[in-house]
């Protein structure tokens, strides 16, 4: 999926409650769902699989994915969860939500189903999500429904940019899933991050880094590239380079005076590094800003 284009269409968000015994048997949505188990368990199956669901646990449903539902208890199941397009389309106001099975749809309902945009993520993202931390997902969803029952102005606006956040919150916390050491190493990870973040002034060594993080330099550059795509080296000059770009713009500092304040060797070493990264040179940037 093409997260720079993401333009989610929310259909529904409710908070609802269910009084066992229910089963809500096989069915097919036309579009994505996230159900997401406050109080209650129950039991979902998707595509033949069996699980169990408790508090704090999300499901996501993908269009065209048969899945039913049943209590376990006789416990209420309350289950905060939201109907979506991730992509805004043309009939998205116009489509419903689905409570049949596959074989019952008729010709006009099936065009209703939305292509799976997630199909071709690798690893693909799965059904049944047990959030280690559930609070942030919780308190998104809960908004997003809040938004939709109090109908305030703009609350479908509002509700996208919370979804985009809820959404994001789901991918990090997968990523993290699947890497258990980088979640076992998080804080010493932020640490590092935070330290590059608002040390600007400054080239930063690996060998410090390890030390603040208290891993080995090489163990600390690939936990951290894992993480964030960079090594910390280089993302401690691209927060430089943007800081740079600020300072370039809206002030009135000599090029060499940022140079320094910047931590660079030289204005030659600050000129380099910015044209490989930008593509222009400081002072191109600065007739063009």
């Amino acid at each position: 999926m093409d997260l720079n284009r993401l333009s989610p269409y929310i259909r529904v968000a409710w908070d609802s409650t269910i009084y066992p015994p229910v089963h809500i048997p096989e069915r097919v949505l036309f579009d994505y769902e996230l159900l997401y188990i406050k109080e209650g368990e129950c039991e979902v199956i998707v595509d033949g699989i069996a699980y169990k669901g408790i508090p704090g646990d999300l499901f996501l449903f993908k269009p065209n994915q048969p899945h039913s539902i049943r209590t376990m208890n006789d416990r209420p199941l309350r289950q905060p969860h939201l109907h979506f397009d991730l992509y805004y389309q043309d009939d998205s106001p116009e489509v419903p939500i689905s409570f049949k099975p596959y074989s019952r749809l008729n010709e006009r309902e099936r065009q209703w189903i939305r292509p799976n945009d997630l199909r071709d993520m690798t690893p693909p993202l799965p059904s049944h999500i047990r959030l280690n931390k559930p609070e942030a997902i919780e308190q998104l969803m809960m908004d997003i429904i809040f938004e939709f029952d109090s109908k305030f102005p703009y609350y479908e606006t509002t509700a996208k940019g919370l979804f985009i956040q809820l959404w994001m919150h789901l991918l990090r916390e997968i990523h993290w899933q699947r890497s258990p050491h980088l979640h076992s190493n998080r804080e010493q990870l932020d640490r590092v991050k935070n330290y590059l973040s608002h040390h600007l002034h400054e080239e930063a060594t690996l060998e410090e880094l390890a030390g603040l993080a208290n891993m080995s330099k090489y163990y600390l550059c690939r936990l951290f590239k894992k993480a964030y795509g960079i090594t910390p080296i280089q993302y401690h000059l691209s927060v430089r380079l943007e800081k740079a770009k600020e300072m370039i713009r809206f002030t009135d500092l000599s090029l060499t005076r940022i140079a320094e304040e910047l931590g660079f060797q030289s204005i030659h070493a600050f000129s380099r590094a910015f044209r490989t990264r930008e593509g222009v040179s400081p002072s191109a940037y600065r007739k063009t800003s």
